[in-house]
């Protein structure tokens, strides 16, 4: 059924993906854009990739980016008022991608976590191990009445096979591929595991996880992929798009 794929008509930009829900624009809080200018920069280079709505996610990890609910909106208000005084037409929003360790677990007791649409909230673990307590974690998420999204799964190193993170799927956490997999920018590892999630049709989101302009020059590689072409038929990220 893959080889069906690569007859069709390439696509020319990301528009047909709907909206971005996992990038690094705002600036100077975490390993994104490193000041306003950046930022600007890499929202017009998501422009001219198609993209008309963004949700950016900056980091919010205890040791590296101790970012809070209120240091993220400020930042994301500034960068609302560069969009308006530059005269670029998307919409812009911010949430965040949450690092799972104990400082997180006790955020969830403590405070309203900041959220994609649809109550969405976007997690990420360490990259070579798991959480230890993952399943209570994405659990307690649940219960608390969020929709667990996790980040690039298809990019940590202890999953060996796509059954297990399909045991994730099926318990209802999402999941979020970063297109710069499907070009095997990260490895080939990752693209193999991307490649088998989208033919098991367990992928919800395509992301570009954008920290910077060699992401962006990058992400036209992606629009080359067949893999390309059936994962976008896949997501909710239109859907997504509409909600926001």
């Amino acid at each position: 059924m893959f080889n069906l794929f690569s007859n069709q008509p390439k696509a020319t930009d990301f528009r047909g993906v709907g909206a971005d829900m996992h990038s690094h624009l705002l600036p100077g809080i975490d390993d994104g854009a490193p000041d306003l200018a950046e930022s600007l920069t890499l929202i017009r280079a998501l422009l001219d990739l198609g993209y008309t709505q963004l949700y950016t996610t900056p980091h919010v990890m205890s040791d590296l980016y101790p970012n809070t609910r209120d240091t993220i909106l400020r930042k994301r208000d500034e960068v609302l008022e560069a969009i308006a005084e530059s005269g670029l037409e998307v919409r812009f929003d911010a949430a965040a991608e949450y690092y799972i360790d104990k400082a997180f677990t006790e955020l969830l007791t403590r405070e309203p976590l900041l959220t994609l649409p649809g109550n969405r909230v976007l997690v990420e673990q360490s990259m070579m191990q798991a959480y230890p307590n993952l399943d209570q974690v994405l659990f307690d998420l649940q219960m608390k009445g969020y929709q667990p999204v996790l980040a690039h799964p298809e990019r940590y190193a202890f999953y060996r096979h796509e059954d297990q993170i399909m045991e994730l799927a099926d318990r209802g956490i999402e999941l979020q591929v970063n297109l710069l997999s499907l070009s095997g920018y990260y490895g080939a590892a990752a693209r193999k595991m991307a490649k088998a999630l989208i033919e098991a049709e367990a992928v919800a989101f395509l992301g570009t996880d954008l920290h910077h302009i060699r992401h962006a020059r990058a992400l036209a590689d992606c629009l080359k992929e067949p893999l390309f072409t059936r994962a976008a038929g896949q997501v909710l990220n239109p859907k997504f798009s509409q909600s926001g």
